[in-house]
C-alpha cells in the first residue's frame, strides 16, 4: 500500500532550489519566520554530495528546519521522513527527525513525541542519514506516534548540541513505508517468511510448524503455490489458504479455529478431497463435535469409503455430527459389484453360510439373493480362508446347497469400513444419489446412527442400508426419501428407503415417496410415528407394495400416528430359520394406532394390515389395532385387514389379547372389530340361536367366546308370552367356526346384543 500511488497524495516537500520561503525556522505552522534572506541560510546549488543543498549554521540551542505544507496522516498509514546531513565547518552537532502533529484546526496535538533519536556528526564532509517514521499506531519501529488526533504534520529536522557550525543538508524525503507494517497492519504470518517453498515437491511440513509457532494470535498466510505437507500438521490460528496444499492420505490437516468445509476446499482446491480430509479431521481431533459444510455441494465422483478417509481409526465412538451441505453423486463411476456363488446353508448355524466359492470376489456388504433368502439380507463379514459368510439375519428356507447371488450397491456415503461407529449424526444434509448409486452404508456395529433433516434424493437401489448392528437405536427425523421409480409401476420398483437389522429404532415425522418399500424393520422395540409415505401409481385395480415390513413376530413396536396412503404394514416372520411355531410368543406385542390409511383404485382384496406366516401353527399374541382411519377412493376394498396365506394361515384357536376397536371405515365392506358387538334379532322361536359375526372379526378369525348378552326387546315364546331367561353363549359354530350360539331354556324368539371375541 501506498498512497502516493494509489490516492496520489503528495508527500514529498519541494526542493530546496525551489525557494527558502517555506521552510521554516519555527514549527512549520503558517505565520512562522521562514530561511528566506535568513542570515544563516543559503541555497547551495553544487554540492558534489548532494547536488542543490541547503547551508545552514546552527545559532541557537535548537535549531529547527520544518516543512510549511501540510503533509497529511492518514489512519493505517505510516510515513518515513529521512535527511542526509554533513558538517562543513565549526562545532561538530547533533541531527534529528523532527516535527508539528497537527490537529484539523492547526493546534498541536499535545502528549505525543515530536523528535527522533538524536545522531552526532562525528567528521567533517561525511554524509550521515537520518530518519524516523511517524503514524498512528504503536507498532515496534514506528518513533513518532502521534495517534488518530493528528490529521496533518509538518516535517524536518533539529540540530541540537554545540553552536556555530555550519551544515549542508539534502532535500528532506517523506515516502510512505505503510508496506513494511502491512503483515502487523493486517495480522498476517507468511509460511514463506519461515522456508516454505510451495514447489510441490519439497516438504513444507517444518515451514509450516514455524510459521504456526510463530502466529500469536495472527492468521497464518499459505500464499499461492502447491505446498507439499508430508507430516501431520495443526493450526492453532486463523488461516487463509491462496495456495494449495498436497498431503498423503494418512497425514491429518487439523483446522482449530478454521474448522469448516469451505476452509478445507481452499486448502485442497478439491472438494471431494477437502471432504474426506475434513472428515479425517473431525475423527482425530478432541477441539471440534460437528463439521460444518458451509451450505457447500461437493461433487463426488466414487463411493466415499468413509474409514479409508481416517485410516488410523478402525472405530469411532464419540458423538461426531456432519452437518449443513449437499453431497452429489457425479460422473459415471457407480457400477455394482455382482458375483454368482455355491454356498451351503443349515438352519442350525442360521447367520452363516459355509463352503463359499469364489468367497474371495464377494464383497462385505453384498445383498444376497437366492431360494429362501428374506429381503434385506447382506454379507456382514467373510473369513476367506474358512470359505465362510456371516450374514445379517437368518434364511427362513434355504436348508442346503444352492447358488446365491451377491450384489454390492455402491454408496454415496459407506461406513461399513468402520468395525463399530457410535453416535455419528449428519444434520441439514441432501444426499443426491441422482440415480447412480444409494445414500449411507452403515457401520456393521454400533449405537445410534442418527439423521436429522436430510434428504435422500433418488437413490438407485436403497436409502439407507444395515448390513448389522450399525442400526442399534437409530434415530430418523424429519427426513425426505425421494424415489428415484416414481414414474415406474409399482410392481416394477426395487428400491427400498431403509432397513434395519437391530433394536429400538426411532422413526420419526419423514416422507417417502413411491419406493417398493418406506422400511423394513427387523428386530424389536422400535416407535414409527407421524411419517407420511405413499407408494401408489396410476394403474387401475393395480398392486401395491406393502410401506413398512415387520420381520420379527415378536415385535414389540409401535407404529402410530402415521399417513399410509397406497401401501400398507405387513408383519412377517421371514427371518425364523424355523418358521413353523415351536416356542415362544408368536406374532405378538403390536400396537398400530391413530395412523391415516388411504388407498385408491386398488383391488378389492388390497388390506392395509397384513400378517404373513411363513410357517404353519403361528397366531397373534397381544395385538392392539385402534384409532386408525380406514378409507378407499375410487372402488371398495373388502377389508382392511387380512392373513396372507402364501405359506401359511394362522392357527386362530390360540389367538390372544387381540384389541382392533376404535377405527373408522370408508368403502371397506367389513369393519373388523374384537371384542364386537353384534346386533342380533331372532323372528323364529327357538331353543338355540345360531348368530353369525358375518367376517367382522379381524382376521376372520374364530368366534372364540362370547362375552356377555343383553336383551333389546320382549323374548317371548310359542304362545306370545314374555318370558324371562337368560341364555349359554358358545362360540365357534357354523362351518368357518366364526359364528356363536345362544341356547335358551325353551322355544324364544326376540332381539339381543352380544358381545364376542375371537381371542383367548
Amino acid at each position: 500500500m501506498n498512497k502516493a500511488i494509489t490516492d496520489g497524495i503528495e508527500l514529498m516537500p519541494r526542493a530546496f532550489a525551489l525557494g527558502l520561503g517555506i521552510w521554516s525556522s519555527g514549527d512549520g505552522t503558517p505565520g512562522s519566520d521562514t530561511y528566506a534572506n535568513a542570515p544563516n541560510a543559503a541555497f547551495v546549488p553544487a554540492d558534489q554530495d548532494f547536488g542543490g543543498a541547503l547551508e545552514l549554521q546552527k545559532t541557537s540551542n535548537t535549531t529547527r528546519l520544518r516543512y510549511m505544507n501540510e503533509t497529511p496522516l492518514l489512519p493505517g498509514c505510516y510515513l518515513r521522513i529521512t535527511a542526509r546531513v554533513k558538517a562543513i565547518s565549526g562545532s561538530l552537532p547533533s541531527v534529528r527527525v523532527a516535527g508539528y502533529a497537527a490537529k484539523a484546526n492547526g493546534s498541536a496535538v499535545s502528549g505525543v513525541v515530536t523528535a527522533g533519536a538524536s545522531t552526532t556528526l562525528t567528521s567533517y564532509g561525511d554524509v550521515f542519514e537520518v530518519s524516523a517514521i511517524v503514524g498512528a499506531g504503536n507498532r515496534g519501529g514506528v518513533d513518532l506516534v502521534w495517534g488518530t488526533e493528528a490529521v496533518y504534520g509538518h516535517f524536518g529536522i533539529d540540530l541540537t548540541g554545540p553552536n556555530g557550525g555550519v551544515v549542508r543538508i539534502d532535500d528532506i524525503e517523506i515516502e510512505d513505508v505503510t508496506s513494511v507494517f502491512l503483515r502487523d497492519l493486517v495480522s498476517l504470518v507468511d509460511v514463506r517468511d519461515f522456508g516454505a517453498v510451495g514447489d510441490g515437491v519439497t516438504d513444507d511440513s517444518d515451514a509450516f510448524d514455524a510459521a504456526i509457532a510463530a502466529a500469536n494470535g495472527r492468521t497464518v498466510l499459505v500464499p499461492e503455490g502447491t505446498f507439499r505437507l508430508t507430516k501431520d500438521v495443526a493450526f492453532e490460528e486463523q488461516v487463509k489458504f491462496e495456495g494449495t496444499l498436497s498431503m498423503p492420505t494418512d497425514k491429518m490437516l487439523l483446522l482449530r479455529k478454521s474448522y469448516d468445509l469451505p476452509t478445507y476446499i481452499e486448502a485442497f482446491k478439491d472438494e471431494e478431497l477437502a471432504f474426506k480430509k475434513a472428515f479425517q479431521a473431525l475423527f482425530n481431533s478432541s477441539d471440534h463435535e460437528s463439521l460444518d459444510l458451509g451450505g457447500r455441494r461437493v461433487r463426488i465422483t466414487e463411493p466415499l469409503d468413509m474409514q479409508a478417509a481416517v485410516p488410523n481409526r478402525d472405530q469411532f465412538n464419540t458423538r461426531r455430527v456432519i452437518r449443513n451441505g449437499q453431497l452429489e453423486a457425479a460422473e459415471d463411476n457407480w457400477d455394482d459389484i455382482v458375483a454368482t456363488s455355491q454356498a451351503t446353508y443349515s438352519a442350525s448355524n442360521a447367520r452363516r453360510l459355509t463352503n463359499v466359492t469364489n468367497i474371495a470376489n464377494i464383497p462385505v456388504g453384498a445383498y444376497v439373493t437366492g431360494n429362501g433368502v428374506g429381503r434385506e439380507i447382506y454379507v456382514r463379514s467373510k473369513n476367506v480362508g474358512a470359505g465362510e459368510i456371516e450374514l445379517n439375519a437368518p434364511l427362513y428356507d434355504a436348508e442346503g446347497t444352492q447358488n446365491y447371488t451377491f450384489r454390492r450397491f455402491q454408496y454415496l456415503v459407506d461406513l461399513s469400513g468402520f468395525s463399530k461407529l457410535s453416535k455419528f449424526n449428519m444434520s441439514n444434509i441432501e444426499f443426491q444419489c441422482n440415480g447412480k448409486c444409494s445414500g449411507i452404508l452403515l457401520a456393521p456395529a454400533g449405537p445410534t446412527f442418527e439423521l436429522q433433516e436430510c434428504f435422500i434424493s433418488r437413490p438407485k437401489d436403497r436409502g439407507i442400508t444395515s448390513i448389522g448392528g450399525g442400526c442399534q437405536g437409530m434415530l430418523i427425523d424429519r427426513c425426505q426419501f425421494l424415489s428415484t421409480e416414481e414414474s415406474a409401476t409399482v410392481d416394477q420398483r426395487t428400491t427400498i428407503a431403509l432397513n434395519v437389522n437391530s433394536n429400538d429404532v426411532k422413526l420419526r415425522d419423514c416422507r417417502a415417496t413411491q419406493f417398493r418399500h418406506f422400511a423394513i424393520l427387523a428386530g424389536q422395540n422400535h416407535l414409527v410415528m407421524g411419517n407420511h409415505f405413499f407408494q401408489g401409481d396410476g394403474v387401475s385395480g393395480g398392486l401395491r407394495t406393502a410401506g413398512i415390513v415387520l420381520q420379527d413376530n415378536f415385535t414389540a413396536s409401535v407404529i402410530s400416528g402415521n399417513y399410509i396412503d397406497n401401501c400398507f404394514v405387513e408383519w412377517t416372520n421371514e427371518r425364523d430359520p424355523t418358521p413353523g411355531f415351536t416356542a415362544g410368543f408368536s406374532f405378538s406385542s403390536f400396537s398400530l394406532t391413530d395412523n391415516v390409511f388411504l388407498c385408491s383404485s386398488v383391488a378389492p382384496w388390497f388390506s392395509y394390515l397384513v400378517v404373513k406366516p411363513h410357517g404353519a401353527g403361528h397366531f397373534l399374541n397381544g395385538l392392539t389395532v385402534k384409532g386408525n382411519r380406514f378409507r378407499s377412493i375410487n372402488g371398495t376394498i373388502d377389508r382392511a385387514e387380512r392373513v396372507d396365506t402364501s405359506f401359511a394361515d394362522l392357527n386362530h384357536d390360540r389367538n390372544q389379547s387381540v384389541f382392533y376397536d376404535g377405527n373408522s371405515y370408508h368403502n371397506v365392506e367389513e369393519h373388523a372389530q374384537n371384542p364386537l358387538v353384534v346386533l342380533h334379532t331372532q323372528n323364529t322361536n327357538e331353543r338355540t340361536w345360531t348368530v353369525e359375526t358375518s367376517k367382522r372379526l379381524p382376521f376372520e378369525g374364530f368366534c372364540q367366546f362370547v362375552d356377555a348378552v343383553a336383551l333389546t326387546g320382549d323374548l317371548r315364546n310359542t304362545s306370545n308370552v314374555r318370558v324371562y331367561q337368560a341364555p349359554v353363549g358358545k362360540g365357534r359354530a357354523g362351518a368357518n367356526e366364526d359364528a356363536f350360539t345362544l341356547e335358551f331354556g325353551s322355544d324364544v324368539r326376540g332381539q339381543v346384543r352380544a358381545t364376542v371375541r375371537m381371542d383367548k
